[in-house]
C-alpha cells in the first residue's frame, strides 16, 4: 500500500481500498512510427496558452482552456526529471462511485466536487496538513440514482467571476462563493421523474454557464441551457429534437452539407412524435471559440437503441452544433452517424486548434467520436476535412467528405429480433466521454481509445416515464488483438495513428499534455502513468488504490513549483462492474459493458482519492 501523506478528509471514507499491485504490460504498437510531428517551441516557452486560461499555473475551466486543450503551458516537469515524481498528499472524497471529473486550482486553493451526493471542498494548497477551507453538500435528492444511467458520476465544476458552479445529479445548478463556500444560487432545470440527469462539467464564458441534460437511455428529450452567472436564470434553452423554434434555428442556420438543411427536420426525421422522447441528451463537453464566437458542443444517442421503432436519420441526434452563446442561436451543425443503430453517442469533447493541412492553416475542431472515427472539421461551417478509423473499426468502411455520411456496411446494420455480431467498435466506443488532449508544441492529438467489439440485437420496448428505455441487447468483448484500451497519439493534420500504447483496459481516463513534453493519463488498473509527449516512451507510472477514470490536471503550487493531481475511483458505465458489485457471469449487465471487463474487480475496488503528485 502506498504511504498516505499530508491532508485528511473531513469525512471518514466509506470503505476499503485494497489496492492489488498487479503489473501491466505497456507495449509500443510496433506497426506506428516512433515519431513526432507537427511544431516545436523554442526550450523553456510557455507561450501556448489558449484563451480562457490567462493563468497558466491555474486550471479554471473543466479542459483549462476555453478551448478544451487540456494543455498547460507549465515545464517544471519535464521528459527529464519526471521519473522523480513523487506523491506530495493525497486527500479522501469519502465517496466511493465512479470519479469522472477533474479539480479545479484557483490561486492557492483547489476544488474538488464528487460523485452524489456532489459534495464540493474547497483545499488549501499552501498547507497540506490543514482542514478544508470549506465544503459545501447542496441537497440532492437519492431518487436521483436510481434514475441516473451508467453510475453516478459528476465531470467537476466550473469556476467564473468568483463563484464555483457545478451540477447536482437530481436536475439542479449549485452556484457558490469561491472564497467562503457560501450558496449564492440554485436553478432548478431537470426533472427526475421524467429520468432526467445531470452529470456533465458546467462551461464558462461571456458571463453565462451552460449545462445540459443527461438520460436518452430513459427516453428524455435532451437540451442544453445557458443562465446566467450573477444569478443562474435561464437565458436560453434549446433542445436536441424538435421543430426549428424549439432548437433554435432560424434563417442565419447554415450547416455545410445538404442532408442537413431544411425545415423542422427534428420532426420531420422521427416517425410520429418519436422525437419527444427521442433522447439527444447532452452530457459532454462544451468549447468556445472566440474568434468566430461560436459555441460548440455535441448531443446524444437516439431513443430507443431499438433502430426499428425510429426509422429516419433521427436529427438533431448524434449532432455536433455551434451556436451563438449569446442568444443560443444555431449557425452550423454536423451529425456523425445518422440513424444510429449502435449507441455511438455524439457528446465527446469539441477541441479548437489551429493546424496546418495541405500547405494551409485550417481553423478546425478535434473530435474522437465514439463510432470510431477521428474528425477535423471546419469549425467555421462544419465542413469535415478528414476522418479516419482511430481504432478497428468495421461498422462502416470511412466517412464520405463529400456528403458527410458514413460509408456503412449493411451486414452490421442492428435490427430488432436479430443478432449482428461483432460490430466494432462497441456501444462504448473507440473512445466514450473521457477527453482527449492537443499539445501545440508537438502538433499532436492525445486519445484515450477503447479496443471492444459488440453483438447487438434489438428488441421491443415501451416508453414508460422515468423508466430505462432501450429496446437492445448488447454483450461486449475484447477488440482484435485483445487488449482492451490504447492510449494513442494522433497526427490531425494528416489523419493517422503516430504512436500507441496498448493497455489491458479501456483507457477511460482523459489526457494531460504539458509544455514539458509529458503526456499523462490514467488506467482502470490503477495505474497513473506519464510519457514522452513526442516518441509515446514510458517515463513514470504510479499504483494507486482504485482505478482512474477522472482527468489529471497541471498546476502551480505557493511554493511556485508544478504540481500534476488526479482523481482516483472507478466506475462510470465501464467500471460499474466495481463500483455497483455487478456479478461478472452476467455478460449483459450495464448495458453490456460487463462483459468487456469482467475481471476488472480482480485488479481494483471501489475508492475516492485524490493524488497530487511533486518533484
Amino acid at each position: 500500500m502506498i504511504e498516505r501523506k499530508g491532508r485528511r478528509a473531513s469525512m471518514l471514507v466509506a470503505g476499503a481500498f485494497g489496492a492489488l499491485l498487479f503489473a501491466v504490460a505497456c507495449s509500443k504498437d510496433s506497426s506506428a512510427p516512433a515519431v513526432a510531428v507537427g511544431r516545436t517551441l523554442p526550450a523553456g516557452s510557455t507561450t501556448s496558452t489558449f484563451p480562457g486560461a490567462d493563468k497558466p499555473g491555474e486550471w479554471n475551466q473543466p479542459g483549462r482552456d476555453w478551448a478544451n486543450t487540456r494543455f498547460s503551458p507549465l515545464d517544471g516537469i519535464t521528459t527529464a526529471n519526471v521519473a522523480n515524481l513523487k506523491v506530495a498528499w493525497t486527500f479522501s472524497t469519502g465517496v466511493l462511485n465512479g470519479h469522472e471529473g477533474q479539480p479545479l486550482v484557483v490561486g492557492s486553493t483547489m476544488y474538488v466536487t464528487t460523485p452524489w451526493p456532489n459534495i464540493t471542498y474547497a483545499l488549501d494548497l499552501a498547507d497540506a496538513h490543514a482542514p478544508a477551507k470549506w465544503a459545501f453538500a447542496p441537497p440532492t435528492a437519492a431518487a436521483s440514482k436510481g434514475e441516473a444511467c451508467c453510475d453516478v458520476v459528476n465531470r467537476g465544476a466550473v469556476y467564473s467571476n468568483g463563484k464555483i458552479i457545478w451540477n447536482l445529479l437530481d436536475g439542479h445548478t449549485v452556484a457558490v462563493d469561491a472564497v467562503t463556500g457560501k450558496q449564492l444560487w440554485m436553478t432548478t432545470l431537470a426533472d427526475i421523474n421524467k429520468g432526467e440527469t445531470m452529470t456533465m462539467a458546467p462551461f464558462a464564458v461571456k458571463n453565462k454557464v451552460f449545462v445540459g441534460v443527461s438520460g436518452a437511455e430513459m427516453g428524455i428529450r435532451g437540451w442544453i441551457a445557458a443562465l446566467d452567472i450573477s444569478d443562474g436564470h435561464v437565458v436560453w434553452k434549446a433542445y436536441s429534437t424538435g421543430p426549428d423554434k424549439d432548437v433554435l434555428i432560424g434563417p442565419n442556420f447554415k450547416p455545410y452539407y445538404a442532408f442537413m438543411r431544411g425545415k423542422d427536420l427534428g420532426v420531420t426525421t422521427w416517425p410520429s412524435d418519436q422525437w419527444k422522447i427521442g433522447g439527444a441528451s447532452v452530457w459532454g463537453w462544451v468549447t468556445y471559440d472566440p474568434e468566430t464566437n461560436l459555441l460548440f458542443y455535441g448531443t446524444g444517442n437516439p431513443g430507443a437503441w431499438n433502430p426499428d421503432l425510429r426509422p429516419g436519420d433521427n436529427l438533431w441526434s448524434m449532432a455536433i452544433f455551434a451556436r451563438d452563446p449569446d442568444t443560443g442561436e444555431a449557425k452550423w451543425a454536423y451529425q456523425m452517424t445518422p440513424h444510429d443503430m449502435w449507441d455511438y453517442d455524439g457528446i465527446n469533447e469539441n477541441i479548437v486548434a489551429d493546424i496546418p493541412i495541405d500547405g494551409q492553416t485550417r481553423k478546425v475542431l478535434l473530435h474522437a467520436e465514439r463510432n470510431g472515427f477521428a474528425y477535423v472539421i471546419d469549425r467555421t461551417n462544419g465542413q469535415v476535412i478528414n476522418a479516419q478509423p482511430f481504432v478497428f473499426t468495421n461498422w462502416a468502411t470511412g466517412i464520405d467528405l463529400n456528403t458527410g455520411r458514413p460509408n456503412r456496411v449493411p451486414e452490421k446494420e442492428t435490427r430488432q429480433g436479430v443478432t449482428i455480431r461483432n460490430i466494432c467498435p462497441s456501444s462504448t466506443g473507440g473512445k466514450d466521454q473521457q477527453p482527449t488532449a492537443f499539445s501545440s508544441r508537438t502538433g499532436l492529438w492525445y486519445i484515450p481509445a477503447t479496443n471492444d467489439c459488440m453483438d447487438y440485437e434489438g428488441t421491443a420496448v415501451s416508453y414508460i416515464a422515468g423508466t430505462p428505455y432501450l429496446g437492445a441487447d448488447v454483450r461486449m468483448y475484447a477488440g482484435p488483438g485483445g487488449n482492451r484500451g490504447e492510449f494513442i497519439a494522433w497526427d490531425p493534420g494528416h489523419g493517422r495513428k503516430v504512436w500507441g500504447i496498448k493497455e489491458n483496459f479501456p483507457v477511460w481516463s482523459g489526457v494531460l499534455v504539458t509544455a514539458g513534453d509529458v503526456a499523462f493519463y490514467g488506467t482502470m488498473d490503477g495505474w497513473f502513468k506519464a510519457v514522452d509527449a513526442r516518441t509515446g516512451t514510458p517515463l513514470w507510472s504510479f499504483k494507486t488504490g482504485s482505478g482512474i477514470i477522472g482527468n489529471p490536471i497541471a498546476y502551480t503550487g505557493p511554493d511556485g513549483k508544478e504540481y500534476v493531481a488526479i482523481l482516483t475511483g472507478v466506475g462510470g458505465w465501464m467500471g460499474a462492474i466495481v463500483s455497483a458489485n455487478l456479478s461478472p457471469d452476467d455478460p449483459t449487465a450495464a448495458l453490456g459493458a460487463t462483459g468487456a471487463s469482467p475481471d476488472l474487480k480482480k485488479y481494483v475496488a471501489p475508492g475516492g482519492m485524490l493524488f497530487v503528485f511533486g518533484l
